[in-house]
């Protein structure tokens, strides 16, 4: 991961932000407006209707639903993309700024479905708050994952509690895991060969002895496959599917996922991460297994970061 603010200054000040950003969460988990408003909701219901007005109020409550999800994703976007012409103070405050806002949104909107996609939706300016104000603990870049990713999965925690979701929503199952498993080698190869050829990255282990891949695999499996998998997947994808549809589901997660690769610096790869937080996405859609898609997505990195580094010569060591 590439370490985009290096100022001591500014890494202080975003650690009282990413603190801050904890609390309102954690305000968020206890705060009683999702249940008034599921109340709200059900009591002004009306219990007989015709089929036509249902169907109608039924696409008036999309229409809402894709309007607050598409402007915080906007926002989300244009944050990203400050990343990635290289305006980092400006990508921060914006961060914050969607952070804040989504976190106030359920004072405003009393639809229960519109503040679990928000809730979901908060977990990514996070999880950018903390890459950029987590300080270097160790010279080996390898675990700096383990910072970043290991507090990350407290607002994650937070956010699966209070969203209720089912084990076999969230992708909690040990179905075929063998055959996953090794399944997710080979396209791990693939899909890692295919970002390596794109963005030449570095090796983070100095060499190839089976400790180091045992590390590596580690970190990347547990750490930084599990966490982000349980946010874009098992959360943001999940919700998005029950709330719109599959398609628009797989199309706004893939999106979000390359953005938030920008700090790489460039599009091919932002288009190369969408296309493969698309493959992710559409194979959890197909089998629900969240262990597969972690495994895969730590194997994907397992080849980035260290195997093809190596052999093909494009890194320089960390």
């Amino acid at each position: 991961m590439q370490k985009l603010i290096n100022s001591h200054e500014n890494r202080k000040e975003l650690n009282f932000l990413t603190i801050t950003s904890f609390l309102i969460l954690a305000l968020m988990a206890i705060s009683p407006a999702e249940t008034s408003a599921r109340n709200l909701s059900l009591s002004s219901s009306p219990k007989k209707g015709h089929t036509s007005e249902e169907a109608d109020q039924k696409k008036i409550k999309i229409s809402k639903l894709r309007i607050f999800t598409t402007i915080p994703v906007m926002c989300i976007a244009l944050a990203e993309l400050l990343i990635f012409s290289g305006r980092m103070g400006a990508a921060v405050w914006v961060h914050i700024g969607i952070l804040i806002a989504l976190s106030l949104s359920n004072i405003f909107i009393k639809d229960p479905e519109v503040h679990k996609i928000h809730q979901a939706l908060m977990l990514l300016p996070v999880l950018r708050l903390i890459n950029l104000s987590m300080p270097i603990f160790s010279a080996t870049t390898l675990y700096t994952f383990i910072f970043v990713y290991g507090p990350l999965a407290i607002p994650v925690a937070v956010i699966l509690i209070h969203q209720r979701a089912s084990l076999e929503q969230i992708g909690i199952s040990m179905k075929n895991i063998g055959a996953y498993i090794v399944l997710s080698v080979p396209l791990g190869f693939l899909l890692g060969l295919g970002e390596y050829l794109t963005i030449q990255t570095e090796y983070l282990i100095p060499d190839l002895t089976f400790v180091n891949l045992l590390k590596l695999t580690f970190v990347m499996v547990f750490f930084v496959g599990l966490v982000e998998e349980v946010i874009f997947r098992s959360i943001l994808q999940t919700r998005l599917e029950q709330a719109l549809s599959v398609p628009e589901a797989l199309l706004i997660t893939s999106l979000l996922f390359g953005l938030m690769h920008s700090g790489y610096g460039t599009f091919h790869e932002i288009l190369y991460t969408g296309f493969v937080g698309f493959i992710m996405g559409f194979a959890f859609y197909k089998t629900r297994s969240l262990p597969f898609i972690a495994v895969l997505h730590g194997f994907v990195n397992v080849f980035l970061f260290g195997i093809l580094p190596h052999y093909l010569g494009g890194g320089t060591g960390f």
